[in-house]
């Protein structure tokens, strides 16, 4: 008689086929790994300058968060300042001042658009600081004698720590003309807290009385004030010129405009008198 075959039975109570525990523990080894990794990727900080974005728009790299930072401000004003004097606003180069910073390029770009955006900045805060004090003097009750000194002196001493101003504004002048006059404008208009017009009729009214009693010669404020301006500004417009012209290094270009700083206002004053 043929022995019956129970192996299917034993097979059916035994239930499925295990998986080797080898398989299994490597399956189950990889899922972890695999979860880990989203964990970590959702929980990285974001790289430091960068702000969060909506799902499908690019993250804008170097924008801080929340409102601008004053101080970060003043440092790429300051410099921007001290690379401008170094290679003028044609010569320089975003990164470079990025770097005097010592900020992130990107963040230099969200603070000021471009380079031309910089170099308006700074003219900005330099003719805010220069402007209001040159038609203060003017304006003031003292003797004329006085107000040419002081005007000769903040010219000098504003372009001494700021002379690529000059370049910048003929620079301007020749290719965003716009821009400049109306800055110009904007400055001398009516609501300006130092009301330059009114600092130019205060002026031709003295200057008008001292030639009357044959202290100066007859002359109108305009054109004194033309005269004056650009006796000032014309050594640092012309500095590069003047410096090789003369051969003057760094000292003797200090030596040089403290001499002018001091004989600039006699010179001006005696051109003036009858």
């Amino acid at each position: 008689m043929t022995r019956p075959d129970n192996s299917s039975k034993r097979q059916a109570a035994a239930g499925p086929k295990a998986a080797k525990p080898g398989k299994a523990a490597k399956a189950t080894k990889a899922t972890k790994a695999t979860k880990a990794a989203k964990a970590t990727k959702a929980t990285k900080p974001a790289r430091s300058g960068a702000s969060s974005a909506p799902a499908g728009q690019a993250p804008r790299v170097g924008r801080p968060a929340g409102v601008r930072d004053g101080e970060t401000e003043r440092r790429i004003l300051e410099a921007a300042r001290r690379v401008f004097i170094r290679h003028g606003t044609a010569g320089a180069r975003m990164q470079e001042i990025a770097a005097e910073a010592e900020v992130n390029p990107a963040l230099l770009h969200y603070y000021f658009d471009s380079k031309d955006g910089l170099a308006l900045a700074v003219f900005r805060e330099a003719a805010g600081k220069l402007f209001p004090g040159v038609m203060r003097a003017l304006a003031s009750d003292a003797p004329i004698e006085a107000r040419v000194e002081t005007v000769v002196h903040r010219y000098i001493d504003m372009l001494r720590e700021n002379p690529f101003l000059p370049g910048y504004v003929i620079s301007e002048l020749s290719f965003n003309p716009d821009r400049i006059t109306a800055l110009a404008a904007q400055l001398m208009s009516p609501d300006a807290p130092f009301a330059p017009r009114a600092a130019l009729e205060h002026l031709g009214r003295e200057l008008a009385r001292r030639a009357a009693i044959g202290d100066f010669r007859p002359i109108g404020p305009d054109q004194f004030l033309v005269h004056l301006v650009s006796l000032c500004v014309f050594p640092f417009a012309a500095r590069p010129m003047l410096r090789t012209v003369l051969a003057l290094d760094d000292a003797e270009w200090n030596r040089f405009l403290d001499v002018r700083r001091r004989e600039l206002p006699r010179f001006i004053l005696n051109a003036l008198r009858a």
